[in-house]
């Protein structure tokens, strides 16, 4: 019924709005090529070439935009081993998170698609044209049509890496009626933590349906240099360098006034911010300018390395953290949630991190606690913990060490997932 009621809401909003959604689709670049995508106007032809072998099973791993995607990594990764002759068939929400996608699953999947719009006809053609054995989800973006439509094909869908926030259980009570039949439609849901488990338990989630295997992102393969020697070419030599990794508004003042202040002290320090959102790298070199640092962009291949780099470029912040000394994730001085550590981490480099993790909450205290990385409260925590990794090569060492140790002993996580996997198929 209420999945009726759904749809009959859709045709409503889509009757009333559809003489201003459509200038708007076919005026603005961004929607004009998307929508199309997403509808499958063209995109499902991409499959004519993805053809699975005899007797193959199809897995069709959704993920919402990069994060996701990069969670997908490992899992994706592990898949092709466990199953070499397997169709993977790989979707994203977002155009960015399909871009990286491109960079980083071309190589393993068969096709990589926009995801479908949430309209049953749309979502019952991209079911009939893919095929899948197996639908997994990747943490978020559920969608009533698209679940329940391959409930009604037997397909077999399993959510991986699922995190639930006590803020979002709250949430979900007061749209119980709404999302309980999303999440039951799930045949199982591997959650990141025990705490995760338990919310969804709290939320009336049978407990056979729910699994702890703990996070994707602990499995994330050593990724071998692939980068372009441009980009090893921005950093300079022979100099300690801070990739600031992902930052958000309001972590730019403080990483450069802290910046400014230790480079009149230490003068072999370099700073590297990459914008979690690239677009913001013209603001940030206005910003810096208060300071009176100039900085360059990747995007424009510099000549000279300036004052410090922007990374105003997508996929490559895992091969900036290979060229740098420390590490800072951003998205955690300012109320964020943060964003992943384990990149760095597992690259035995020192992490800091504000002490708004709460998106990534049981591995950094797991980094905490190993000794690994560092939560700074404010500006001069900050300062002050970077200046003692700067003065104490032993110190630095150490925790990098720990930080890679704290991670190598979290892995299994994909070996775990395959076998529920292959359970279901």
């Amino acid at each position: 019924m209420l999945i009726l009621l759904y749809n009959i809401a859709q045709l409503v909003i889509l009757t009333i709005l559809w003489p201003v959604l459509l200038p708007l689709v076919l005026l603005k670049s961004k929607y004009r090529h998307r929508i199309p995508a997403r509808l499958g106007i063209g995109n499902l032809k991409k499959l004519a070439d993805a053809v699975p072998a005899k007797g193959q099973c199809t897995f069709w791993v959704h993920a919402l935009s990069v994060g996701e995607i990069t969670s997908a990594l490992p899992l994706v990764t592990g898949l092709r081993k466990a199953y070499p002759d397997c169709r993977i068939i790989i979707t994203a929400a977002t155009e960015t998170g399909e871009a990286v996608a491109r960079d980083l699953l071309s190589h393993l999947v068969d096709c990589i698609l926009a995801s479908p719009i949430d309209i049953l006809p749309v979502v019952s053609r991209y079911i009939r044209t893919i095929q899948p054995d197996i639908f997994i989800q990747v943490e978020t973006d559920f969608w009533p049509n698209l679940l329940t439509a391959l409930r009604r094909s037997n397909v077999p869908t399993i959510l991986v890496n699922g995190r639930i926030s006590q803020k979002s259980v709250d949430s979900y009570r007061k749209f119980a009626v709404f999302f309980m039949p999303i999440f039951q439609s799930f045949s199982q849901m591997c959650m990141q933590t025990e705490a995760d488990k338990e919310n969804m338990k709290r939320l009336g989630i049978s407990s056979m349906q729910l699994h702890t295997l703990g996070n994707l992102k602990y499995d994330t393969p050593a990724l071998a240099s692939g980068s372009s020697s441009t980009l090893a070419r921005l950093f300079p030599e022979n100099r300690f360098i801070v990739v600031a990794g992902s930052t958000h508004e309001g972590e730019e003042h403080i990483l450069f006034s802290c910046y400014k202040t230790l480079r009149s002290s230490h003068p072999h320090l370099y700073l590297v911010i990459a914008p979690r959102n690239p677009r913001r790298a013209e603001q940030l070199l206005q910003l810096a300018e208060q300071f009176d640092l100039q900085g360059v962009k990747r995007s424009k291949n510099p000549e000279h390395h300036g004052d410090f780099l922007i990374v105003d470029t997508i996929g490559e912040l895992v091969e900036c953290y290979r060229h740098c000394t420390v590490a800072f994730v951003g998205g955690s001085l300012v109320p964020q949630g943060g964003h992943n550590p384990i990149e760095p981490a597992i690259m035995k480099l020192p992490v800091l991190f504000g002490l708004h993790m709460e998106d990534f909450h049981e591995i950094s205290q797991d980094l905490i606690i190993a000794g690994g990385a560092i939560m700074v409260s404010d500006e001069e925590h900050l300062r002050t913990s970077l200046e003692k990794l700067i003065i104490n090569d032993d110190l630095r060492i150490r925790v990098g060490l720990a930080a890679e140790t704290c991670i190598k002993a979290q892995q299994g996580v994909i070996a775990r997932h395959i076998e529920l996997i292959h359970s279901l198929l």
